[in-house]
């Protein structure tokens, strides 16, 4: 695609299902039944409650939407160019129709790491002679590279948390005596200010020694001067979710908290450069740990460093020592190494990027220098 600004979202849905559709060729599989919500959306453009999608190898014309009564308006307008019939029970409607052609939807798919023992037995039974077959995975490995309409909504989400990051700072709003659960609600505001859906994930703010625990829960605790305040916030735009961690200190830094954020920055750099196409996960993962572990901290980076980011905020690659696969262009992942001194306090940095040809697009945009409030 060389002029996204030509590129509808209807052509985008079209070109995914294609692609699906190959894949579904590669397996042997006829169709694919579709319950995943957030497939549906990226296959359909969907955003209702209820729905699933049976999408057939052979192209359009046999490819059939289903959801409920209530939808039906929106169905119209969000997916104008699919057969679509409703039903209630969407997923046992799909199987039941493929079950009065079995001739041509002799081998069926199924996104078995969403059905239940229990809806498995329904889908069984409803879909009579038609071979009912585990396919796990198929639309996650499509949506791990994203196309320019896709990255353009995680830029829009990344602007947003930038935003509110920026006027958190401006407008004193990280101070002494405010809880934790107040900057965090304040962040999640001033996100929806600026284009937000809502945030991605429950925000993190973790001040002091909270700062050393990774996923510490915003509570009542108050900021106090010295502290190291860990933030890790992101905004949903069209879908997409940003992720984005920075950590500031309330007034001078102390030297060792000054070190520990340039040891971190260090690795984050190093991360973030090693995110190129052909690069593996697992090595992607070690440029930044190899950082951390040269100054003898190896033991407190606790967690992998980052992962694939889309319609959900963690998904497909891992950059872990145990991920595998290779990055290729296009993929929005983040790089977030972290070191946690227990007791004392903790440093994060994480960005979310887009993996080019050239060098990684960064998406989220903040100084990454030790901000002190």
């Amino acid at each position: 695609m060389s002029d996204s600004s030509s590129y509808t979202h209807a052509d985008a849905h079209r070109r995914r299902r294609g692609a699906l559709a190959e894949l579904l060729q590669t397996a042997e599989l006829d169709a694919l039944l579709v319950t995943d919500l957030r497939n549906i959306r990226y296959l359909t453009g969907f955003t209702g409650s209820n729905a699933a999608l049976l999408l057939h190898a052979g192209g359009e014309d046999a490819t059939v939407f289903c959801t409920d009564g209530r939808y039906t308006t929106q169905a119209a307008s969000e997916v104008p160019d699919l057969t679509t019939v409703v039903d209630r029970a969407s997923a046992r409607a799909l199987a039941r129709r493929a079950a009065c052609d079995p001739t041509r939807y002799r081998r069926m798919g199924f996104e078995s790491q969403y059905v239940s023992v229990e809806e498995h037995a329904t889908l069984d039974e409803a879909a009579g002679d038609v071979e009912l077959h585990r396919s796990p995975g198929l639309v996650e490995r499509l949506r791990m590279v994203k196309d320019e309409l896709e990255i353009d909504a995680l830029r829009r989400a990344c602007a947003a948390a930038d935003q509110a990051l920026a006027g958190l700072l401006a407008d004193g709003g990280l101070r002494p005596g405010r809880s934790e659960r107040e900057v965090a609600r304040d962040l999640e505001s001033r996100m929806l200010d600026h284009g937000s859906e809502g945030p991605a994930f429950p925000s993190i703010v973790a001040a002091g020694a909270h700062s050393a625990i990774p996923h510490h829960r915003p509570g009542g605790a108050v900021l106090a001067a010295g502290d190291l305040v860990k933030l890790d916030f992101g905004a949903t735009v069209d879908g997409y979710h940003s992720d984005m961690t920075r950590t500031v200190v309330l007034g001078r830094p102390a030297a060792w908290q000054q070190e520990l954020h340039d040891l971190v920055l260090e690795a984050q750099r190093s991360g973030v450069a090693a995110a190129v196409p052909g690069a593996s996960t697992p090595a992607v993962d070690a440029a930044a740990r190899d950082v951390i572990a040269g100054a003898g901290r190896g033991d407190e980076f606790l967690h992998g460093l980052g992962h694939g980011v889309g319609l959900e905020v963690h998904e497909a690659p891992s950059l872990a020592k145990t991920g595998d696969g290779t990055l290729a262009a296009g993929m929005a992942v983040t790089v977030e190494p972290g070191v946690y001194v227990a007791g004392r306090g903790g440093v994060r940095i994480e960005d979310t990027l887009v993996v080019r040809e050239s060098a990684p697009e960064l998406l989220t945009l903040s100084t990454k220098e030790l901000v002190v409030v």
